[in-house]
């Protein structure tokens, strides 16, 4: 079966303008509520992270869940009413509390009213985290800078390997696959309490190589049949170079993917949501290059060059490892 997505290419671009525009509204609602895009974690903000399971050993102890209504009455007679509240695990017996910076003396106290109220933690489950605010805004900065210096690194690479208006489109795919990501997340804080961490960074960072690398494979076939070709159609030769390498991408993203929903499903909370990230931004990336990146270029190249008349390429030769026929 040979795909034809040139001829559907407004489909293409409309599910990829609808996703990105509820991840766009799902952004200015996060922004509205919590004051970011997405919802920073200890990471980035600083603070103490407190997580608690009720030790259900002890008789009566577990017999109702925990309201997070009755947590934030304890908090706001600590004086830590803006603290975040997440009542976690199958039975509610598990509390996940983010709060500002806490000294002993005052995590002590917020541990006693606790206890008090909802009964006796299990100390062996306890877990306490702590990040100066200093340190959190250090760890934000330097997880933009590298995703700044990523791009722009991305960006010469493509401009001086293709020509510009391939670079270009490239760009925009890559921009698109961070998106999508990005508002999925959003609307995953929003809904779930899904916080993002340094590792989200990592995510993103992987994301836009793996994008660039699957937009590089078609782009270097292209370019290869249409030095090869001169003068046919270049809606032609898009549709052949995807058809061409639409294989290989299925196979690397799918074998990466399967890996990666093992890792969701088995590799605990840590990195649970590091791996939906992957696996989000991965089939993003296979689905920009086939169906943005290259119908992109086609339609610009039919509007920017009369009709039979398609430039040979003058950059770089094509790389032979990139371009080998596909098994």
């Amino acid at each position: 079966m040979k795909l034809h997505i040139i001829k559907q290419r407004s489909l293409w671009w409309g599910l990829s303008a609808t996703a990105i525009a509820v991840g766009a509204i799902a952004i200015a609602i996060s922004w509205t509520t919590i004051g970011a895009p997405l919802r920073p974690s200890l990471d980035f903000v600083g603070g103490t992270r407190l997580q608690l399971e009720r030790d259900c050993s002890q008789p009566s102890n577990c017999s109702e869940p925990i309201q997070a209504n009755a947590v934030r009455e304890i908090l706001a007679q600590q004086g830590l009413e803006n603290s975040s509240i997440q009542v976690v695990g199958n039975a509610k017996q598990a509390l996940s509390i983010r709060t500002s910076t806490l000294d002993v003396e005052q995590r002590t106290n917020l541990e006693n009213a606790l206890t008090a109220r909802f009964g006796e933690f299990d100390p062996q489950k306890k877990q306490i985290d702590t990040v100066g605010p200093t340190i959190g805004r250090e760890l934000f900065a330097s997880g933009i800078l590298a995703l700044l210096v990523a791009l722009g690194g991305i960006i010469v690479y493509l401009s001086f390997r293709f020509q510009f208006d391939y670079a270009l489109f490239a760009i925009v795919a890559l921009f698109h696959d961070v998106l999508i990501t990005v508002g999925l997340f959003s609307i995953l804080g929003l809904v779930q309490g899904v916080e993002v961490d340094s590792l989200f960074i990592v995510a993103l960072l992987t994301i836009i190589g793996f994008s660039v690398n699957d937009t590089v494979v078609i782009y270097d076939r292209i370019r290869e049949t249409t030095k090869r070709e001169q003068g046919r159609s270049i809606d032609e030769i898009v549709d052949d170079a995807v058809n061409q390498t639409l294989g290989r991408s299925i196979n690397t993203t799918l074998t990466t993917v399967l890996t990666l929903t093992a890792i969701f499903l088995f590799g605990g909370d840590t990195l649970k949501y590091f791996a939906l990230a992957l696996i989000v931004g991965f089939i993003s990336g296979a689905y920009s290059s086939i169906f943005v990146a290259s119908t992109m270029l086609a339609w610009w190249r039919e509007r920017s060059e009369p009709e039979g008349a398609i430039a040979p390429e003058v950059a770089t030769e094509v790389d032979s490892s990139s371009s080998s026929p596909d098994s």
